[in-house]
Order: structure tokens, then C-alpha cells, then sequence
């Protein structure tokens, strides 16, 4: 029983070591945040890009689409992830659409350019 135990001590402690931040992943706390900003506007002006050039008959059945997204500190869309689908092809249009977005003005942290994750929620009625 005690080795076992020690065995998941050791399990523990290994993956808590391995869990810090560092190199481009690091966090940075000291200054303000300013948020990115698409095409000089915030998120209204990107819901309007979206809804622009989404294909709604990709989507399959009514409800919440959600996805999420990184603006890299480059302003580049990167890591793009579909968390709730409404029907196969409406996930594939997301991906698309965001691909094809425009670069935005990167968030800065202390003046200088962050990655942010952005999440966000689409409606079909």
C-alpha cells in the first residue's frame, strides 16, 4: 500500500513541476491589458464580419454555436476550435470563416503585443 502510494505521490508531484509557464507560454501581470480590436472596432465589428460571410445553410438545426480562437500577438486568428457544433458542415464554416478573417491589432499588455483566446457564442433561430 505504501508503495503504491508513493507511486502517486510521485505521479503528483512530477506533473505539478511540469504544469509552470514558460518561454512564449509565460504569463505576464505587470500593466494594462488592452483588448485587440478587429478592423478598429471590437467584438461588435467582428460579429458583423462573421455574420457577413457565414453561410447559415451550413447550419443544420437551430440553437448555440460556440467557438473559440486565439489572437496571437501578431494579430493572426490561430487555434481555432469549434465547442459546440449545430451540424457537421456548420462546424467546417466557423473554421472557415475564421481563416479567412482579416488580421486584427493585437491585445498589448504594458504596451506591448499578448495572445488572447477569445470564446464566443453564435445564435440561429
Amino acid at each position: 500500500m505504501k508503495k503504491i502510494l508513493s507511486i502517486i505521490v510521485l505521479f503528483f508531484a512530477f506533473n505539478l513541476s511540469h504544469a509552470q509557464l514558460g518561454g512564449e507560454d509565460e504569463v505576464y501581470l505587470s500593466g494594462d491589458l488592452t483588448e485587440a480590436t478587429f478592423q478598429g472596432g471590437d467584438l461588435n465589428k467582428f460579429y458583423d464580419y462573421f455574420v457577413k460571410n457565414f453561410d447559415t445553410k451550413t447550419v443544420e438545426k437551430k440553437g448555440q454555436l460556440i467557438f473559440s480562437f486565439t489572437i496571437n500577438d501578431k494579430g493572426e486568428v490561430k487555434n481555432i476550435r469549434v465547442l459546440k457544433d449545430l451540424g457537421g458542415t456548420s462546424a467546417l464554416e466557423v473554421i472557415r470563416v475564421l481563416r479567412a478573417s482579416p488580421k486584427w491589432e493585437p491585445a498589448k499588455r504594458g504596451g506591448k503585443p499578448v495572445s488572447i483566446d477569445i470564446k464566443l457564442p453564435m445564435n440561429f433561430k
